[in-house]
């Protein structure tokens, strides 16, 4: 599958309607961003069970700004809603490869689990429910390369 460009509006419908996303955050102007396209996109031809986002951060500073982008490109990794791998930084071919068996890999029951004790303590420490649909759920994070 080849990438696919999405905006604020679409981000939400995209992580919700696939099982595996992966969202690469980046910029015209961001050499390492254009080191890290050609790579993306032909790795994207391989996984026609992963849906390969790219967000322009100029285009939509909203967006990056809510995901807490500080540093580009950053790939983000969500499986069934949830967000289970974050990282700055152009990753080669191997690499982004490992990051997608690694995410295929996961067992969801385990990482739903782990958001919902999650959110429970957070829920508790803070004295209220947290809202449901607030940005983003803690995951389980892939290790860093």
């Amino acid at each position: 599958m080849a990438t696919v460009d999405i905006t604020g509006e679409q981000f939400a419908s995209t992580i919700e309607g696939n099982d595996i996303v992966l969202v690469d955050f980046w910029a015209e102007w961001c050499g390492p961003c254009k080191q890290f396209g050609p790579t993306y996109s032909a790795v994207s031809e391989k996984h026609a069970d992963v849906v390969f986002a790219k967000v322009d951060t100029e285009a939509e500073q909203q967006l990056a700004a809510e995901a807490g982008i500080t540093s580009i490109p950053t790939l983000m990794a969500f499986r069934e809603k949830v967000l289970v791998f974050s990282q700055p930084g152009a990753l080669n071919a191997p690499q982004l490869e490992q990051v997608i068996d690694a995410v295929k890999a996961l067992d969801m029951e385990e990482v739903h689990a782990h958001v919902a004790r999650s959110q429970a303590e957070a829920s508790a420490a803070a004295g209220s429910s947290t809202p449901q649909g607030s940005g983003q759920q803690d995951g389980t994070q892939i290790p860093d390369f």
